[in-house]
């Protein structure tokens, strides 16, 4: 028994301005940046936002997960 085969569809790619591609660059790559931060380099004793360590305990298992060192 055969199946009939259906129409291919058909897509239309997004074309960006070279303005608006620059914004979605800057803005991902700010993204980026801050989760490297919070999951990368903040250590609670050295944060940005005060001494403490609330941004550190929040994201401790992913940092191990993720290879890097804490303690």
């Amino acid at each position: 028994m055969t199946t009939p085969s259906l129409p291919a569809e058909r897509t239309t790619p997004v074309v960006l301005g070279g303005a608006r591609a620059a914004l979605w660059l800057f803005g991902t790559v700010l993204f980026s940046v801050a989760l490297y931060y919070f999951i990368g380099v903040d250590q609670g004793a050295t944060s940005v936002f005060g001494d403490n360590m609330y941004v550190h305990e929040f994201v401790h298992d992913a940092r191990h997960f993720l290879g890097f060192p804490c303690h």
